[in-house]
């Protein structure tokens, strides 16, 4: 993909919002047939046009407005980053930064962040190691603010340019997907969507509901990206991923986070086949603190709700517990002729081939088959007397292509609906100002 031309962007927008050629000439300092020239390689980025020209000045066509929504917001991205950076900042700064700053600046400010070293930016961007160096430091010059420090590890960026880089991203994102929504106003759905997975998620409702959009969007890729809560939060606030899905939290994160329901998934109380709590007509909760638990790791959703049973009965959360994200080695674990109880979300843990089926003293007497048992209907407290629930979550950031995400949550939600869930409770986390 060609690189796009920041100063062609920010000459298009004031044509956008003055609807003249000529006027958007005077407001940005250049002549007409430049402005002219800015806008065709625009056209050109984004293979559509964009205006419509007429005697009384220009329109924009659908392509147009959606560029012209999308340009603004990755404009001011950039400029409320300056803006925060500078405050306070003794230089004068009545001129706008942005309108000087290009591409290879923010690539290169990017990388640096990204890799800590100019040497392995420059490898990772496939330029120089002095065109990356001359970039970052041009674009340091420009706004006024050291991005960089030496340190006993060499040259390191600064918090300001991580701040910067960040935003960076988002407003390369937005651009990136105006250029998708632009390319599916033709009929075809280009793009790309990075979606981060947490464990329960990306066990059973991601995978389907992925593969049923592939089939209607072809052209469109999808990525799945794992890792810890934290991680994929950070992932999704600075543009690298789309959206997350994974366990509610509550309240919302970040303020410039939103979450919105989908579905709930009862939870459930595992054990492997043949494990002495299946011999018992009835489990309180007293008998499973007696045994060692695989649990996820400390402050997720399903943790907490682990806590509130055993405090609900008055006793003490289990000490003897392996913390495990990782339901294939949690699994491996509790086949293992172990005594160890696992909770979890039992359509998630089946789709992984964990449970066969109920533990009822008629499947006993016929013979447990080797997977575990979902022993909860023996448990007369389940999981925090049957309030807990898997509150699965879809967090979507606004640079994701809108009718990408609004089919993918539209296939999260049919999912849970043909495979009788309950009660729906996915719910998506999306910066505020998604469309």
């Amino acid at each position: 993909m060609a690189s796009v031309n920041l100063r062609h962007l920010h000459t298009f927008g004031e044509v956008a919002r003055l609807g003249s050629v000529s006027a958007a000439a005077r407001a940005v300092h250049i002549s007409q047939p430049a402005v002219t020239q800015a806008v065709a390689g625009v056209e050109r980025y984004f293979g559509a046009s964009l205006l419509i020209r007429r005697n009384a000045g220009v329109a924009l066509t659908a392509a147009g407005e959606l560029c012209a929504r999308r340009i603004e917001r990755s404009i001011s991205h950039l400029r409320d980053a300056v803006a925060e950076l500078t405050r306070g900042s003794s230089r004068n700064f009545d001129f706008d930064a942005t309108r000087l700053m290009r591409s290879a600046h923010l690539y290169a400010l990017s990388a640096v962040v990204e890799h800590r070293n100019f040497s392995l930016a420059a490898r990772a961007q496939h330029v120089s190691q002095p065109s990356v160096h001359r970039a970052a430091r041009e674009l340091e010059r420009l706004i006024g603010v050291p991005l960089f420090e030496k340190t006993s590890f060499g040259i390191t960026p600064t918090r300001e340019a991580e701040k910067l880089a960040r935003r960076a991203r988002l407003a390369f994102a937005e651009i990136a997907q105006a250029r998708a929504e632009v390319h599916a106003l033709s009929g075809g759905e280009s793009g790309r969507t990075v979606i981060g997975a947490m464990p329960l998620a990306r066990s059973f409702l991601v995978p389907t509901a992925l593969l049923e959009f592939t089939q209607h969007y072809p052209e469109h890729s999808v990525a799945i990206v794992e890792g810890t809560y934290e991680h994929l939060l950070a992932s999704l606030r600075s543009g690298e991923a789309d959206f997350l899905i994974g366990a509610l939290r509550s309240p919302a994160p970040v303020a410039d986070v939103v979450q919105e329901h989908l579905f709930d998934d009862p939870l459930s109380i595992i054990v492997r086949a043949k494990h002495p709590l299946l011999a018992r007509k009835r489990i309180t909760v007293a008998a499973l603190s007696k045994y060692p638990w695989i649990v996820p790791r400390a402050g997720t959703p399903l943790r907490s709700h682990l806590h509130e049973m055993f405090a609900t009965a008055g006793l003490p959360s289990p000490t003897r517990a392996i913390e495990c994200n990782s339901l294939i080695a949690a699994r491996a674990a509790a086949r293992k002729r172990s005594h160890h109880v696992v909770v979890g979300a039992p359509d998630s843990l089946r789709a992984r081939g964990w449970v066969a089926g109920r533990a009822t003293a008629s499947s006993r007497r016929r013979g447990a088959p080797d997977r575990p048992h979902d022993a909860s209907r023996l448990a007369p407290d389940r999981l925090a007397a049957s309030a807990a629930r898997y509150r699965a979550t879809l967090f979507c950031r606004s640079s994701a292509t809108a009718r990408a995400t609004r089919a993918l949550t539209q296939l999260c939600d049919e999912v849970m609906t043909r495979t009788q869930r309950r009660k729906s409770s996915l719910r998506i986390l999306r910066r505020r100002n998604f469309p």
